[in-house]
């Protein structure tokens, strides 16, 4: 039933239009912050991410397979973080803001918290994540009030028209 509620419901959409304009809001500034403020360094993060990795009560690393992940290929290929990163939260929340492609920016949104919570990070990403998910589960009702109305038909007619010519040329 609520499920059915937050997918279809013209009210549960409103409020779904609030918190989806809130997280865009805040994604978009943060993303805009690094890109315009003068030069955006993510190594400084991810080096204390290695050198102080979320541990359990036995002082291992948790997630050990990120550590790794981070030393071995972020670290490395700072250049490209610190250029998709910006880039990646700004149009994470434009998406959101205009409710276009929200499914999209919300699952890469969403990647990026868990990515930061990974990272030994709590800060925001609690609330962020718990949002989202709301959003994501919430789907196409969640842009209602956005582009999405628009955009989701169009590329859905698109797409179609695409898969019935391809389907008639392989028979």
């Amino acid at each position: 039933m609520f499920a059915n509620i937050l997918r279809e419901n013209k009210i549960a959409a409103g409020i779904l239009a609030v918190i989806r304009i809130w997280l865009g809001y805040n994604w978009m500034t943060a993303g805009w912050g690094k890109l315009t403020g003068g030069g955006f360094d993510a190594s400084g993060f991810i080096k204390g991410a290695i050198a102080n990795p979320v541990t359990g009560p036995d002082g291992a690393p948790v997630y050990s397979w990120y550590v790794n992940f981070l030393e071995t290929f972020a670290l490395p290929n700072i250049e490209l973080f610190n250029f998709i990163v910006p880039l990646g939260e700004f149009l994470v929340g434009l998406g959101l803001l205009l409710g276009c492609l929200t499914t999209a920016a919300m699952f890469f949104g969403l990647f990026m918290n868990f990515s930061f919570f990974l990272a030994g990070t709590v800060s925001h990403n609690p609330t962020d994540i718990f949002f989202g998910f709301i959003i994501l589960f919430a789907g196409y009702n969640a842009a209602h009030y956005g582009l999405d109305r628009w955009v989701v038909p169009f590329l859905r007619k698109t797409f179609n028209k695409k898969a019935e010519v391809k389907v008639k040329t392989a028979a």
